[in-house]
């Protein structure tokens, strides 16, 4: 029997918690239930307003790994559901507002991923975000260096930048904007990823073609496209091990000088959060917010 517990009031079902998902580390699914329900307090404010994307993998990161974009079936009546856009039409996504909606969708065994727009504004981004994606030999150590020269070339132009680990290779920059669509936020992101390659041609591409990519770092500006998700801060990834895409500091982007030093698993978050609180929370302060150049 599918044991049922109750979150908030809402009665949650919640099955094979025994269930090893990361054999390498022997993790389980009540591990990873866990990992939500303790780190809820910073990641819900991410995941708030924002149509969900679920990358599932109900049987470990080496068994089925699929996208969920639709509100998928059995969905409860309680969970809240939004129509939002898209380029072949409308279609109905979910919403994960609350304690209670986190842990229904994180039995499903889920990284979490989200638009730049919030629900009621979906026509205006109001985040920008670059994928510092590295291609061997080159490792995060590479993608800090170019993190650090794009962190001073948004600056110039009035815009703060966050960082955090992409959970598995990369890095991701962050900053909060407004008054801006999609289109025109994917037009500077990749105005920024050409300025990049130009200042650091040795080291950066900004373009995605594989033969390119070897032993540089590939600056993604593409996913600030309003149909395109990125992985939600603080959700786990389905890679070998439980890692997470933890949000860093500058002073350890400055500092990393070996490809595992910016590699956080889910037993690092908490304590991670209780020295720092949340690093990304800034971007969450529409006052802090910068209009594009």
């Amino acid at each position: 029997m599918t044991p049922i517990t109750e979150v908030d009031g809402r009665r949650v079902a919640l099955s094979n918690l025994e269930k090893v998902l990361y054999p390498a580390t022997g993790f389980t699914k009540g591990e990873l239930l866990h990992y939500y329900a303790t780190t809820s307090g910073v990641l819900l404010p991410h995941l708030r307003d924002r149509p969900v994307s679920f990358l599932r993998y109900p049987d470990g990161p080496d068994g089925q790994v699929f996208f969920t974009k639709n509100v998928p079936p059995g969905t409860p009546e309680w969970v809240t559901t939004a129509e939002v856009p898209r380029s072949e039409g409308a279609a109905r996504m979910v919403l994960v507002q609350d304690l209670a909606s986190l842990i229904w969708a994180a039995n499903l065994v889920t990284e979490f991923h989200t638009h730049q727009w919030l629900v009621r504004t979906p026509e205006e981004a109001d985040r920008i975000v670059l994928d510092l994606d590295p291609g061997a030999p080159a490792t995060v150590v590479q993608c800090c260096e170019v993190a650090l020269w794009l962190r001073e070339r948004l600056a110039a132009d009035g815009i703060e930048a966050y960082a955090k680990t992409a959970g598995s290779k990369g890095l991701h920059l962050l900053a909060a904007v407004r008054g801006a669509s999609g289109e025109r936020v994917s037009e500077y992101a990749k105005e920024l990823a050409v300025a990049a390659e130009r200042a650091m041609p040795r080291l950066v591409v900004h373009r995605m073609t594989r033969s390119l990519r070897p032993g540089k770092v590939f600056v993604d500006w593409s996913q600030n496209a309003a149909r395109k998700t990125t992985a939600t801060p603080y959700t786990l990834r389905a890679r070998r091990e439980p890692t997470v895409s933890a949000p860093v500091t500058w002073q350890e982007v400055e500092e990393c000088r070996a490809a595992g030093q910016l590699m956080f698993r889910a037993g690092d978050i908490m304590p991670r959060v209780q020295d720092h609180g949340d690093l990304l929370a800034p971007l969450l302060d529409a006052e802090r917010a910068a209009a594009l150049p």
